[in-house]
């Protein structure tokens, strides 16, 4: 359960990457009349504010998947682990 979560957000977190980077290519303003300029620029700032947040959400996102996993492989090696010695002494009809 734990492996599918940390693959779904390792998953996630590359997808996110990928639209990021693709819109951070696509921020180039087109050419605008005098007018429309400045918006034009602002617009293309906050696109590529809006593509760096992304970026870091997608970086945060795969250290997440990636602590996420490290737990799960941490818990599946302690239910792994060699169960204690039975401490009980035998029933004392029985020899040792």
């Amino acid at each position: 359960m734990n492996t599918k979560l940390a693959l779904s957000a390792l998953i996630a977190a590359l997808m996110l990457t990928a639209c990021a980077k693709q819109e951070a290519a696509s921020t180039e303003p087109a050419p605008a009349t005098t007018e429309a300029a400045p918006a034009a620029g602002a617009a293309a700032d906050a696109a590529a504010t809006s593509a760096n947040s992304a970026t870091n959400a997608a970086d945060a996102a795969t250290t997440a998947a990636g602590q996420a996993q490290d737990a799960a492989a941490a818990a599946g090696n302690a239910a792994a682990a060699t169960p204690p010695a039975d401490a009980t002494p035998p029933p004392a009809d029985q020899k040792k």
